[in-house]
């Protein structure tokens, strides 16, 4: 398919997993605004160097910057064919810029509710020495190692609900968005990852 793609759900929706499988089906290459800061910094080069200033002085990149990396991405030769949106756009202004610079062919919706996020990311627990997660109900450790796991400080359920509440507000009026432009895929994020993931490139295929 042509056009470019924007993948979201909100965080312990899988997003990671379901963008691995996006980039093998279309072989469009994922995108992370993040990624594109990082090496515009690396390079030095003026949008880089444009956008450290912001950073140094603790402000947020502006949108003109943002778009003009994701603008210098897509003359790339392997984005020919559209790439894969991940984390961008966050807001309405956005992706009205990135529909000037951009052909949008599908907008991907991983939906999972608030309760279920929060059971995910909430039961999560590391092992410190391999660095392996487990979940305690959906991937139990091992009792040999039970003893030694820990859970991140981010995971805790009043630090999940208010990155959900984040989540929501600001991606809500653009799901509506793209939604009235007959762009938006509704996938149910509740079912296993294998489903999420065939449904998803069922959809997909069929555009």
């Amino acid at each position: 398919m042509q056009g470019s793609i924007v993948l979201f759900g909100p965080p312990g929706a899988g997003k990671g997993t379901q963008a691995s499988r996006i980039v093998d089906l279309t072989s469009k290459p994922q995108v992370s605004t993040g990624d594109m800061l990082r090496s515009a910094l690396s390079e030095g080069t003026k949008l880089g160097l444009e956008a450290k200033s912001f950073m140094e002085a603790g402000e947020l990149v502006p949108d003109d910057v943002i778009i003009g990396l994701i603008s210098e991405r897509l003359k790339m030769e392997d984005a020919r064919n559209g790439v894969l949106f991940d984390g961008f756009p966050r807001t309405i202004a956005q992706a009205e810029e990135l529909a000037k610079i951009a052909e949008v062919s599908a907008v991907v919706s991983i939906e999972v509710p608030d309760d279920s996020i929060v059971e995910r990311i909430v039961g999560r627990r590391m092992d410190p020495e391999t660095g392996e997660i487990y979940h305690i109900q959906f991937n139990p450790a091992p009792e040999s190692i039970k003893h030694r796991l820990i859970q991140r400080k981010d995971d805790n359920e009043l630090t999940v609900r208010n990155r959900l509440k984040s989540y929501h507000k600001q991606t809500s009026p653009l799901a509506i968005w793209y939604e009235n432009q007959g762009l938006l895929i509704k996938i149910n994020g509740e079912q296993d990852i294998k489903k999420v993931g065939d449904e998803i490139i069922s959809k997909l295929s069929s555009i």
